[in-house]
């Protein structure tokens, strides 16, 4: 009910053209203006992640120590060890502002060679659809471009070293998870799970306030949806 309210006051501020549904708008149209609004999202969560403490300022995505750290970081503290631990939260977040950027290419390439269908289904699915194509489309790709920046920005760590020495034998008795066995794989997926939580957020943005987007299509695009 709630949302239906605020479509219909969104109405009364557009033009005539955003009181179309999607079902009327042309096919160049529903396409051009989900992928200008997608490229413009992908511009804005990049630009924010990729900056300094952008993984490290940012509590929605800043990276933790691994959880079979995180449990006896106290000790380690009290051993003596709390700098050890602060330098590998350190380089693990700098190591993901660094990858970022590489994913702007994935994206926007992933928007390009996105069809008429994706669109639509876009368009008309739930608010996370866009994020959930580009999870479909990138991630694998991403992933690779992010592994080898991670690994060099955290390979003369010292902590990092005796944690890959302890997860690559607590995985193969299931105490630590497979894709948690080496640091730069645990802080890639951590930084693709920051990119899609930055790309959500931009994708809700937009279609909670049209209006508020500098795209007249844009505008009349998102302005259609749940009409």
């Amino acid at each position: 009910m709630k949302r239906f309210l605020s479509m219909a006051l969104l109405a009364l501020f557009v033009t005539h053209a955003n009181a179309l549904s999607v079902s009327d708008l042309s096919n160049a149209e529903a396409s051009g203006g989900l992928k200008e609004a997608l490229t413009q999202g992908i511009g804005k969560a990049i630009s924010s992640l990729g900056a300094p403490d952008g993984f490290l300022g940012n509590k929605e995505v800043k990276i933790p120590l691994p959880k079979s750290l995180k449990k006896i970081e106290k000790g380690m503290k009290l051993m003596g060890m709390g700098k050890q631990s602060d330098e590998l939260v350190l380089k693990m977040n700098r190591a993901a502002e660094a990858a970022v950027p590489e994913a702007k290419a994935l994206l926007v390439d992933s928007v390009k060679k996105m069809t008429l269908a994706d669109a639509k289904a876009i368009l008309t699915g739930p608010d996370d659809a866009a994020t959930q194509y580009f999870k479909r489309t990138t991630s694998a790709q991403m992933a690779e471009k992010f592994l080898p920046i991670v690994k060099k920005a955290t390979e003369n760590v010292q902590l990092a070293e005796s944690y890959n020495k302890y997860a690559e034998m607590g995985s193969k008795f299931g105490v630590v998870k497979k894709e948690d066995a080496k640091i730069e794989q645990y802080v890639t997926n951590k930084a693709l799970d920051g990119v899609y939580l930055m790309i959500a957020k931009e994708e809700a943005a937009i279609r909670k306030d049209p209006v508020g987007q500098a795209s007249s299509l844009i505008k009349k695009v998102f302005g259609a949806i749940g009409k």
